[in-house]
């Protein structure tokens, strides 16, 4: 089986996806920064969590470091990189633009750099949803233009889309980025909704709903969402002969080996009832704090994961309420409440 490279290893959908690539005969490379953007303990758990498999080994270090990264990706010569390590979180890109900045654009161009010297068989990326910006015709298709992301964050992940093209062109490198819908799921991030929601409603504090809860969401279960990228792992785009010849429904560019491909439940969730839902498996009413819509957000995100089920027979379809039900049961759990 091939050897993969996992940036962000010991993240949310890195843990999740370095886990399902070990329980099908993988040898996996972690490579993680344990920033602590969040609660490092929660990263150091699921990291330990995969260091008990063999064919696992993890590497602590940052995308910025060059040396570092190149070091490992010689030394291991993976077959195949996924790179979801980044700087995360929209709102957070408010704050601390420069996060961004360091991690989502050098750090990314040092793993490019680092996929094109090894010649790997196939680059994956993680993109964003948040690159449809403004964009009001849903559901989302890959081919639509987004050329008016709303916050720093989206801007950093359509530049990250540009960057894979233009390498893919130059050098040849099958390269596929995924936009991500709204992930949720058990060891998910604490700046999450899913998690800040459960943990208000459990310990009896507000919980901040925005627009006054008028949006709609489509949420995307970290399970059905990691397997659509293992399959996508064998879906490697091949630089197209004639680029008439490119069906109507892919999104493979007509100068490279490249593809966007949309990653999502293909349904639409209203915020309420995402709140409802959690309320129900916590047994206690949320205490609702309505606040105005947040600088950079959007009322609404839809999947057309049209090209995924084509590339790869699969589309998520975990139920909304089976979802949070998982994740609240983990929480419940974890933290002993």
């Amino acid at each position: 089986m091939p050897k993969v490279l996992v940036t962000g290893s010991a993240g949310f959908i890195g843990y999740h996806l370095s886990a399902l690539l070990l329980a099908e005969g993988f040898s996996v490379v972690g490579y993680d920064g344990l920033t602590d953007y969040y609660d490092v303990e929660l990263k150091r758990r699921r990291h330990a969590m995969l260091d008990e498999h063999p064919q696992f080994s993890a590497h602590v270090g940052m995308l910025e470091d060059f040396d570092q990264l190149h070091s490992l990706c010689m030394a291991e010569r993976p077959d195949v990189i996924v790179h979801l390590a980044g700087q995360a979180g929209v709102r957070y890109s408010l704050e601390n633009p420069r996060a961004y900045l360091d991690s989502n654009l050098v750090g990314t161009f040092n793993v490019m750099e680092c996929a094109r010297e090894l010649g790997v068989d196939h680059l994956l990326m993680a993109s964003t949803s948040s690159v449809y910006g403004a964009n009001t015709a849903m559901p989302f298709r890959e081919d639509q233009k987004v050329d008016t992301p709303l916050t720093f964050y989206a801007a950093t992940k359509k530049a990250n889309e540009a960057m894979a093209h233009s390498y893919a062109h130059l050098w040849d490198l099958p390269t596929t980025m995924f936009r991500f819908f709204t992930v949720y799921g058990p060891w998910g991030r604490p700046d999450m909704a899913l998690f800040k929601f459960t943990k208000g409603i459990l310990e009896g504090a507000p919980i901040n709903i925005y627009n006054n809860g008028e949006m709609q969401r489509d949420f995307t279960y970290v399970e059905d969402l990691v397997r659509a990228v293992r399959l996508l792992i064998d879906a490697v785009p091949q630089r197209a002969g004639n680029p008439a010849d490119i069906a109507d429904w892919d999104s493979l560019s007509p100068a490279a080996p490249y593809r966007v491909v949309n990653i999502g439940n293909s349904d639409t969730v209203r915020l309420m009832d995402f709140v409802e839902a959690i309320e129900e498996e916590c047994g206690t009413k949320a205490i609702k704090n309505l606040m105005p819509m947040q600088t950079g957000d959007v009322p609404a995100t839809w999947a057309d994961a049209t090209l995924l089920k084509q590339l790869t027979g699969y589309q998520p379809q975990t139920n909304v309420r089976e979802g949070i039900k998982r994740s609240v049961a983990w929480y419940r759990e974890y933290y002993a409440v």
